[in-house]
């Protein structure tokens, strides 16, 4: 082996040590929404939320919707304060587009005209707390505590593979007497510079009576 190729594998060793050592450092460095395991059923976890605040707003594109909620954090609210992200990003992925998963996000097809999104918030914020938007199409939401259903797996998370696993936990739940409430959601908990055999990701639904 030559000295060229020698100093190719060394700087590509060291490249995807980095790459790793960042992976490792975002994974751990972001505050997660909080939970309480209740059990699981066929590899699917139930998991029970407590009341959590969120930002929201409705755009025509999860681009356009997650820019809004950046500014937000950013400091565009009535205290000019800038909000800490977390994890996980929850996102319905309606117009296919990609975008930056550093914070806690919600999404989905807000009746066909378009994607609502929505930034969970830290948990030091609640609802008289939490910075009052400046602009007029983001709004602070309440959501109240729930009991969530979800199935895990790393990677990337293209459409076909979300569907897949969506129809899997539902069925799950179907065989286990369990009712969805709401659609189905993915959560991701890495940002995009994160290696793709240390990501993670969920599909997660809201249910009902999971006791």
């Amino acid at each position: 082996m030559n000295r060229l190729t020698k100093t190719a594998l060394a700087g590509g060793a060291l490249a995807l040590g980095a790459w790793v050592a960042w992976g490792s450092y975002s994974s751990r460095s972001a505050e997660e929404v909080p939970y309480e395991r209740v059990r699981e059923i066929d590899g699917v976890e139930l998991r029970r939320y407590p009341r959590t605040v969120l930002v929201e707003t409705t755009a025509s594109d999860q681009r356009t919707a997650f820019r809004r909620l950046f500014r937000y954090i950013s400091g565009e609210n009535e205290r000019q304060d800038e909000v800490s992200m977390t994890a996980p990003v929850r996102s319905d992925g309606s117009d296919g587009e990609s975008v930056s998963m550093t914070a806690p996000v919600r999404s989905d097809d807000a009746d066909g005209s378009g994607t609502r999104m929505a930034f969970y918030l830290p948990a030091e914020y609640g609802p008289e707390s939490a910075p009052v938007p400046t602009e007029s199409t983001v709004r602070l939401v309440v959501e109240p505590p729930k009991t969530v259903a979800v199935v895990g797996f790393s990677w990337y998370a293209p459409g076909w593979r979300v569907e897949r696993l969506e129809a899997q936990l539902l069925s799950t739940l179907d065989g286990a007497g369990i009712e969805p409430t709401a659609e189905p959601s993915l959560l991701r908990y890495d940002d995009p510079w994160t290696p793709p055999f240390m990501r993670r990701n969920e599909v997660a639904v809201e249910v009902a009576g999971a006791d």
